[in-house]
C-alpha cells in the first residue's frame, strides 16, 4: 500500500474506532492522547524544541478543557475534587508552556498519569461487566 493510501486508511481506522468507542473508552482514548501530548512536550522542551513543545501543550490543555466541559461535578463527590485537579493542571500547562518551564510539564504528568490509570481500570471493570451481562443474556 502506498504511504499516502495507508495513511488515509489509519486515518479512516481511528475516526471508526472513536465513534463506535463507549463513552468509558472515549475517556480512556482521551486520557492516552493527553499523557503522550505531555510526554511528547517534556521530550521537545528537554530539546529546547520550543514550537513542538508548545503545540503538544496547546493540544493537551484542549484535551483538559473538553474533559473539563464533559465533567458533571454535582453528581458524585469526587467531581469538584477532579475539577480543581483540571484547572490545576490547565494553569501548570499554560505556565509550562510560557516560562518554558519542563518541571511544570512533567508536575501534570505526574498528577495526571495516576488518574489515567484509574480510568483504565475503571473501564475495564465496565467492559467485563458489560461483557458478562451480554453473556447471560444470552445464555
Amino acid at each position: 500500500m502506498p504511504p499516502s493510501n495507508f495513511a488515509a486508511a489509519r486515518s479512516l481506522y481511528n475516526r471508526d474506532s472513536v465513534l463506535s468507542a463507549s463513552p468509558a473508552r472515549l475517556l480512556v482514548m482521551l486520557y492516552d492522547r493527553l499523557l503522550l501530548d505531555l510526554a511528547r512536550a517534556e521530550t521537545a522542551q528537554l530539546g529546547e524544541d520550543w514550537p513542538v513543545a508548545s503545540a503538544q501543550l496547546l493540544h493537551a490543555q484542549e484535551i483538559v478543557a473538553e474533559l473539563v466541559g464533559s465533567l458533571r461535578p454535582e453528581v458524585w463527590d469526587g467531581g469538584p475534587g477532579l475539577l480543581a485537579v483540571y484547572n490545576y493542571v490547565l494553569n501548570g500547562m499554560v505556565q509550562a508552556n510560557v516560562r518554558r518551564d519542563v518541571t511544570k510539564t512533567r508536575e501534570c504528568i505526574t498528577l495526571l498519569e495516576p488518574l489515567r490509570t484509574a480510568w483504565h481500570e475503571a473501564a475495564l471493570k465496565v467492559s467485563m461487566h458489560e461483557a458478562a451481562l451480554r453473556r447471560d443474556a444470552v445464555g
